[in-house]
């Protein structure tokens, strides 16, 4: 048993040993079916706080040899699969969390040698654990390997923990080929294919395209866009949430509208698992997870001079989805030079979510909502945005109290702001207009738009989530009256929607004139 080859199982023990904790060990019924194929090196790819890396840990636990785990499966979920302990604790193990070990290189000064030095690390490791082998003086870990297979006959699983850390810090050029010939070492050498039952690397960004693909080409790629057979491996699905929040009384829908919305495909959507964990310890609903990183990476992104991002940035806050082509990014810094790439980089990064039917992405949740107004928060491009936003809550309170003539006026402002002059009688900028206008209800409503009433479409309904504040319902004209928004709703009878609500309801009839550029208001209490 060593610290990095064949590692025993205390990691993953005290992960498991949480007061909190999710068993996610289906993941390996999927990996045991890759294992010493031509598909076993895998590439998973997911936001910071998502759990790879306490899923590395598992993955460690069940392969190891240098640990007993029988016990421990046999009670999880991957105990209840036939044949589960097929693998179990049948291979060597190396593990290296490639970020922890850069930290430590950068405090102990080491940097530039720090591919030696895990060399190094691991040679000595080797000759404790096979102390029957002769291991050359500065021999690579490949060599190593392919040594211990030659002369047992003994499979390697190799876990690598954010292998994209060095891609994404500015290291020097001497490290960073360094690095090249590390992978190329134990990815590229077909002699050494054999010997390795299965490659599990994982990273925040997936595999760089124009730098290290030529190393990692073997690698099968499940990344946020693509997370195929893994979509419910990696995070807490809404069904694993729902169990949480029964068993500690925490609301669900509420958990669900603060940090649900990764879609990962028809069937799975995914939480980020850190904010959920804090969300349901605490029964506390704020922005955990990005209170554990700066939103500076988010803010770099969306303040660049591309064509369109300003106005797409400002959709997306108000709760639309926008176009997105992520076919081109190259999954480098240096290849996001244009709208498109900055956004398929901020999915990966877990700021945004893609919807691959209708190829558009949008922001997931309230919590990383809140991210995106506190990255333009101060910044001049979007400071009438920002006093728009500020502005909201009056907007909101004077729809409660009635007041129609300052809800007109308010959205007089907030048409302005949100639109070109091309573009500022388009239905569908109106409709994101008003959604902006009112982004503070996301503090308390949920906002649905064109909700389906049987007799049509309301344009904008707002349902409560706080005791003792009325439902909104919304009706939006053009160049009509406001009366007559009134009177659609009533007459398609849009209340129905709400038939399973408690409370009093606000009719609000909205009407924008395209020759003054200006809003009437007309609001009646049901």
């Amino acid at each position: 048993m060593g610290i990095y080859l064949n590692p025993n199982a205390d990691a993953f023990l005290m992960d498991k040993n949480t007061e909190i904790y999710v068993d996610k060990s289906l993941v390996i019924e999927e990996l045991n079916k890759l294992v010493s194929s031509r598909s076993n090196f895998v590439c998973m790819s997911r936001p910071r706080r998502f759990g790879k890396s306490m899923a590395g840990n598992m993955i460690s636990a069940y392969y190891s040899k240098g640990c007993d785990t029988r016990e421990i499966f046999a009670n999880m979920k991957i105990g209840q699969i036939a044949d589960y302990d097929k693998n179990l604790n049948k291979f060597n193990v190396i593990k290296l969390d490639l970020n922890g070990l850069y930290q430590n290189a950068i405090i102990e000064e080491k940097v530039d040698v720090l591919m030696k030095e895990i060399n190094n690390i691991l040679l000595k490791e080797f000759r404790r654990e096979f102390p029957e082998i002769e291991f050359e003086d500065g021999s690579s870990i490949a060599k190593n390997i392919l040594n211990v297979y030659a002369q047992t006959g003994e499979k390697f699983v190799i876990i690598i923990d954010e292998y994209d850390v060095l891609v994404r810090e500015q290291v020097s050029e001497s490290l960073f080929q360094s690095y090249l010939s590390f992978l190329n070492g134990l990815f590229k050498d077909t002699t050494l294919r054999p010997a390795i039952a299965l490659a599990y690397i994982t990273g925040i960004i997936p595999i760089v395209r124009d730098k290290i693909q030529s190393k990692l080409n073997e690698f099968w790629e499940y990344t946020m866009l693509t997370p195929r057979q893994f979509a419910g491996h990696i995070g807490f699905t809404e069904e694993e949430v729902k169990e949480l929040c029964d068993k500690h009384n925490v609301d669900y829908d509420e958990c669900l509208r603060w940090y649900d919305g990764y879609k990962m495909n028809d069937t799975v959507s995914i939480c980020n698992p850190l904010s959920i964990v804090q969300a349901v310890m605490y029964n506390e609903f704020d922005s955990h997870w990005s209170a554990t990183g700066s939103f500076e990476a988010l803010k770099d992104y969306i303040m660049m001079d591309f064509a369109g991002i300003k106005q797409d940035v400002i959709s997306m806050i108000a709760g639309e989805s926008v176009p997105v082509n992520v076919t081109k990014f190259q999954n480098t810094l240096q290849s996001i030079t244009n709208k498109d790439n900055a956004f398929t980089y901020l999915i990966h990064l877990g700021y945004l979510c893609y919807n691959a039917k209708d190829q558009t992405c949008h922001i997931p949740n309230e919590e990383v909502r809140r991210e995106w107004v506190n990255s333009i928060d101060d910044e001049e491009n979007y400071s009438s945005i920002m006093s728009l936003i500020n502005a909201s809550k009056k907007l909101l309170d004077a729809t409660v109290n009635g007041n129609e003539d300052a809800v007109a006026k308010a959205l007089d402002a907030a048409h302005t702001e949100v639109t070109s002059p091309l573009t500022y009688n388009d239905e569908h900028c109106f409709q994101s207009a008003i959604c902006l206008a009112y982004f503070y209800a996301n503090t308390r409503y949920t906002l649905v738009k064109e909700l389906p009433t049987g007799k049509g479409y309301a344009d904008l309904v707002l349902i409560p989530y706080l005791p003792n504040i009325p439902a909104l319902v919304i009706e939006l004209k053009h160049n009509k009256s406001a009366e007559s928004a009134l009177q659609q709703i009533k007459d398609k009878n849009y209340c129905q929607a709400l038939t399973q609500y408690q409370g009093d309801v606000l009719f609000v009839g909205i009407n924008y004139d395209e020759k003054t550029k200006e809003h009437t208001c007309k609001i009646e209490k049901v």
